[in-house]
């Protein structure tokens, strides 16, 4: 790809909403993201998207790199200049347009979804190590349920006040056991 097939690329997915402040960088900005490329020393494209502080990634770093493993694709995560980003590099000679439309597509769908998907993996990793410990115990379901309830009622869990926040705090933890009950093995727990 040359700059002027990024600038074309750019102005037929993002249309106005994309600006050339120098030679070899543009970027896209709407109310929701900013997305970056750069071509570093003509030969490289780097297109990048702030996700979040890096505060708030690095007790998810596990998650993050497990990730990178797995699930982005052509993109990564990367820690930066105390940020989180979504990055994409490839040789410009050999991008294509399809491929730049992919990692865009997919640096848009990881700012989506922000961290949250890593917290979400921790606490279904913590629901997991509650149900093997209690059927390790010999415990039901309701049972455990129940002593999540008095865990609450007792201030063990945090202090939730009574009222709809604990109903609503409980109605999550019952959704979350019942989901995952039937999938622990306790002669074979996977715990994350």
């Amino acid at each position: 790809m040359t700059p002027d097939d990024i600038n074309h690329f750019l102005q037929t997915q993002f249309g106005d909403r994309y600006e050339q402040p120098s030679a070899d960088s543009w970027q896209v900005e709407t109310d929701d993201y900013r997305l970056l490329l750069l071509s570093a020393d003509g030969s490289w494209l780097r297109a990048l998207i702030p996700i979040t502080p890096a505060a708030d990634a690095l007790p998810f770093l596990s998650q993050i790199l497990e990730s990178n493993f797995d699930l982005t694709q052509e993109t990564r995560y990367a820690l930066y200049e105390d940020l989180l980003w979504g990055v994409f590099q490839h040789d410009l000679a050999t991008l294509q347009p399809a491929q730049l439309e992919a990692a865009t597509a997919q640096l848009l769908k990881l700012k989506q979804g922000g961290i949250e998907i890593f917290f979400n993996q921790m606490v279904e990793g913590q629901i997991r190590k509650i149900i093997v410990a209690a059927k390790l115990q010999g415990q039901s379901l309701e049972t455990t349920m129940q002593t999540l309830d008095r865990f609450y009622a007792e201030g063990v869990m945090g202090e939730m006040g009574e009222g709809e926040y604990q109903q609503n705090a409980l109605s999550a933890w019952r959704r979350q056991l019942e989901r995952l009950w039937p999938e622990v093995d306790v002669a074979n727990p996977e715990i994350l």
